[in-house]
Order: structure tokens, then C-alpha cells, then sequence
């Protein structure tokens, strides 16, 4: 079985991509896992300034998987409130991570994909990827998302994509702050790797480390009171009626009717 999270390091700069590309790259327990087992281990790696995240095949992320989404439908609230609290860490674990982190999005990033590069600190998008916090149109609740996006871009526009579920261009995505440079197909790769490159040989660490500390702290006992509140939801909604009804018609690939 392939790894679902390949990482490296090369002059400097740590990579962390996402394996599954057949998959477009969704959420499982074990990606998640592996996901925070990676940066975990760079946080603690000195020769590792900067890290990329970024991922193999023609998706980003484009949220959690079916078998994921099966699992859920059977859990107990219990269950479901483990779940999503573990992945309330991860995305802390990102959002607070020690080190500049770049989200290289060269495709989808939909729901929890999008979570992703919403708690990485600079986004470079190629021009056709799209971006989507789409978990209404199946009666889901991005909760745990909206604590970082709301603080990230503000609570009028995370209003606007939370509540539309609306699929957006990389370009309107870059209007609204989510992403930081929209960048042609070809040049992506090489315009991210420049970008690391200026923050390795221009950038202090330790000054970088302490500001984005400082950023992170402001609201910090706010955010983890908001995260609690998000888990709690989360697992509610999922065992509601709506969010039935919507993986399931989901998981047949049809359209439930609101």
C-alpha cells in the first residue's frame, strides 16, 4: 500500500505531499495521522526552515473520502466527537506550527482540502484550481474550519463562503485573502520553491518563529474555547437528518433535494 504522505528534505525547505492522488488525494484517518506525524517531526528537525505543502495527481484535496464518510454515518456521537476533534488538531497543529508553512495548490481544494490551505500561512494556486467550503450542500457543517477562516479573512467573507458552499476561482479565492499568489500551471512549482528560498536566505528563523508565535497567540484562548464549541458541533451534525440524508445521497453520487 502506498504511503499517503510522502515528505523530504532539500536545501532547507521540508516537503509534505499528499500521496493518494487516485483518491484526489481525501481525508482518511490514516492520511490525518500521517499528516500530523510528518509535521510533527519537522517542527523538531533544525536543518528544516520552511515547509511546502503540496500534493501528487490533479486534486489538491478534495475533502474526506467515501469510506471515511460511511464510517462516519455509523458512529456513535462519542466516536464522532473523537474524530473530529483529532482533526481540530491537526489544523492547529498547522496553523500553530513553529515554521512558515506554503500550501502549493495546483488543483481542487474542496471542504477539508480547503480547510488545509486555510491554516497554511501563504497559498500559491495554480490559475484552474478551485476553492470550496462545500459541506452545506450536504447538510455537513464546517465547523471547525470557521474558527480559522473567520480569524484568517475575516467573519463577512468566511460568512459569504461557508454559508454559499459556493466553488470558487483561485482568482476570487485571492481577492478574499485565502490565497496569497495565483500562478500560471507551469510555473507553480518553481514560483513556490523561489518563495521558500526567499524566506530561507533573507528571513531570520527565529524572527519568523517569534512573530507568527505572537500572531498565534492574540487570539489563542478564544480560538481553543471556538475549536471545543466546533468539535462538539461537528459531531451533532453529523448525526443529524440533513447530514444523512446528504452523504448518502452523496455516497450514490445524486442530488438530495432540500
Amino acid at each position: 500500500m502506498d504511503t499517503p504522505v510522502l515528505t523530504h528534505i532539500e536545501d532547507r525547505v521540508g516537503y509534505v505531499t499528499l500521496n493518494r492522488p487516485d483518491k484526489r488525494n481525501a481525508l482518511s484517518p490514516e492520511l490525518i495521522g500521517t499528516l500530523g506525524a510528518a509535521f510533527s517531526d519537522f517542527a523538531q528537525r533544525k536543518e528544516v526552515k520552511v515547509v511546502v505543502l503540496r500534493a501528487e495527481g490533479k486534486a489538491f484535496c478534495a475533502g474526506a473520502d467515501l469510506a471515511y464518510l460511511e464510517e462516519l454515518q455509523q458512529n456513535s456521537f462519542e466516536e464522532n466527537l473523537a474524530d473530529s476533534r483529532r482533526l481540530g488538531q491537526l489544523f492547529s497543529q498547522i496553523y500553530e506550527f513553529p515554521k512558515p508553512v506554503i500550501a502549493q495548490v495546483q488543483g481542487h481544494a474542496l471542504a477539508g482540502g480547503c480547510g488545509l490551505v486555510t491554516v497554511c500561512d501563504f497559498a500559491f494556486a495554480a490559475a484552474e484550481a478551485k476553492f470550496g467550503y462545500t459541506e452545506a450542500k450536504i447538510g455537513f457543517v464546517p465547523a471547525l474550519v470557521s474558527v480559522f477562516l473567520a480569524e484568517q479573512i475575516g467573519q463577512a467573507k468566511a460568512t459569504e463562503l461557508l454559508l454559499s458552499a459556493e466553488v470558487i476561482s483561485a482568482e476570487k479565492a485571492a481577492n478574499l485573502g485565502l490565497v496569497t499568489e495565483v500562478v500560471d500551471t507551469g510555473k507553480l512549482e518553481a514560483r513556490v520553491l523561489d518563495f521558500a528560498q526567499q524566506l530561507v536566505t533573507e528571513n531570520s528563523a527565529f524572527s519568523m518563529q517569534e512573530t507568527k508565535r505572537l500572531l498565534r497567540s492574540l487570539n489563542a484562548k478564544s480560538r481553543q474555547e471556538a475549536l471545543d464549541q466546533a468539535a462538539e458541533a461537528n459531531a451533532k451534525a453529523r448525526g443529524h437528518a440533513d447530514c444523512v440524508k446528504g452523504i448518502a445521497a452523496f455516497l450514490s453520487k445524486t442530488k438530495p433535494s432540500w
